[in-house]
């Protein structure tokens, strides 16, 4: 199932749109559950209502937490052809027991204030502990193929934003932005803070870009040694300072390069793992692109949905590879969410780990979509399921059904598929729960969509079990997958 980038030559006018800011309580809704029955929390919904987008939708969700407090942000109002009209947030700052929401300002015409850009896309958030700073970095969508990666700031723990920074505004496309900052009081590079982004221009070239000053200002962007092609790269700092960099590779891989000296230079990327996987149904836009955490001692963790333990690539499961050092990566394995041949098809993982752990005791939750049925058609029905491991990965406790199901119909529809986002995210807070994000659809009023940004209520509990990791068996008879180009 091919997909491929296209350019849009809009330029929307100036206008202003309210913001939110609300205290959010408990909004349970029956779901169907497999092992957990249990409420889940709506943290922010669609407000917008211009013609030109789709409401009410919300997609694409990243998390982090430090402390008690947990950030989201998210795409609202999704474009067919691109885009949204802003980036949505919503922050806990009690563990999860309470959210406050709203949208970032002086994006678009349809911002509180508005801004410049005519949508905007692919959001990450980071904490910088140095400098106290709360950072979600996205991309700007201006007229023709000029898209910019830019920030947008919080000092009061994520709960107002500043105008957009620049990051990379030289007016080339940029795609598949990440940020991450190293949050190690004892790293000789602590409150430096990294952004990743590919240049469409020049073949999704790997780039890199480094602020040192709580993102107010970010410096010139670093291409890594060779010059590596691929999209969707998650920086993580290790606590001795070096910085980690999984990403997509244009060539079937998942791949990684790194820096030792707080990215001032960045080296040659090294293969993770070969990388192939199965044409998901339903109509659904998904990449594998990797999903990237690390635990307290260092240790890199790289999900993404991959067919290899599959008879003839027939589903495909979330396997995962570590990394003490971002160079030399332990052989693949495979999250035993369903049973080799149960035919589930499982895909956009997003990964946690416990940063208060670390080897044989790293904690570890994942949350993914699935299809109970990998090969359905006209029938596709959406689930979200949960896992996780209290050893590492050496075991893990049963599979959970969070959400679902959902007929794809009902989520926001792109040219590129029906959409939950190129990507989902889990963070694990102080108090030990994993908080995942997810879109979740229920059926379609009238003409309108009806997706939004929804939590599990309090969080889920990390525990363990004896469902085994086994080692990597390849069945063979499908060869690697070519990178399927997904746009903002």
């Amino acid at each position: 199932m091919a997909t491929s980038r296209s350019h849009w030559p809009v330029r929307a006018a100036i206008g202003v749109t309210v913001a939110l800011l609300l205290t959010l309580t408990s909004t349970a809704l029956a779901f169907a559950s497999s092992g957990a029955k249990g409420p889940l929390l709506r943290i922010s919904k669609d407000p917008f209502t211009n013609s030109s987008s789709q409401h009410k939708t919300q997609v694409e969700p990243d998390t982090f937490s430090f402390g008690s407090t947990i950030v989201s942000v998210f795409q609202s109002g999704r474009f067919f052809d691109g885009g949204s009209s802003d980036i949505g947030w919503a922050t806990s700052t009690d563990n999860g027991a309470t959210w406050k929401n709203g949208f970032l300002p002086g994006t678009t015409p349809y911002s509180t204030p508005a801004g410049p850009y005519a949508r905007v896309s692919d959001p990450s958030v980071a904490f910088d502990a140095k400098h106290g700073v709360w950072i979600t970095s996205f991309l700007g969508l201006t007229n023709g193929s000029a898209v910019d990666v830019d920030v947008s700031r919080s000092t009061d723990g994520g709960l107002t934003w500043s105008n957009p920074i620049p990051v990379n505004n030289t007016g080339v496309f940029n795609d598949k932005n990440w940020s991450a900052c190293d949050d190690t009081a004892s790293s000789k590079f602590y409150g430096n803070c990294y952004t990743e982004f590919d240049n469409v221009n020049q073949n999704d070239l790997e780039q890199m870009s480094t602020s040192t000053d709580g993102g107010s200002t970010w410096g010139a962007t670093q291409t890594p040694s060779g010059s590596p092609h691929g999209l969707g790269g998650q920086p993580l700092a290790q606590p001795n300072g070096h910085v980690i960099v999984p990403f997509l590779g244009l060539n079937g891989t998942i791949s990684a390069f790194t820096s030792t000296n707080g990215g001032k230079s960045w080296g040659a990327a090294v293969t993770i793992s070969s990388q192939t996987d199965h044409p998901v149904a339903g109509s659904m836009r998904t990449e594998p692109l990797p999903s990237a955490e690390i635990d307290g001692a260092g240790t890199v963790y790289v999900a993404w949905q991959d067919c290899r333990f599959e008879n003839g690539c027939s589903a495909n499961d979330i396997v995962y590879s570590t990394s003490s050092n971002g160079t030399s990566w332990s052989a693949v394995q495979r999250v035993p969410a369903d049973a080799v041949g149960s035919g589930v098809d499982h895909f956009i993982p997003g990964i946690a780990v416990d940063k208060s752990t670390s080897g044989s005791s790293a904690h570890i939750a994942l949350t993914y979509y699935y299809f109970p049925v990998a090969n359905c058609s006209s029938n596709c029905m959406l689930d979200v399921g949960y896992i996780s491991s209290t050893n590492g990965g050496s075991t893990w406790s049963a599979s959970k059904q969070l959400a679902g199901p959902m007929n794809p119909t009902w989520l926001a529809n792109t040219n590129q598929g029906r959409m939950v986002g190129d990507y989902i995210s889990t963070s694990i807070a102080s108090n030990g729960n994993a908080y995942p994000v997810f879109a979740v659809a229920k059926k379609n009023r009238g003409t309108k969509f009806n997706e939004a940004m929804y939590t599990f209520k309090g969080g889920l509990p990390v525990t363990g079990g004896t469902n085994v990791s086994t080692a990597p068996v390849v069945f063979t008879g499908h060869t690697p997958a070519l990178l399927r180009h997904t746009a903002y």
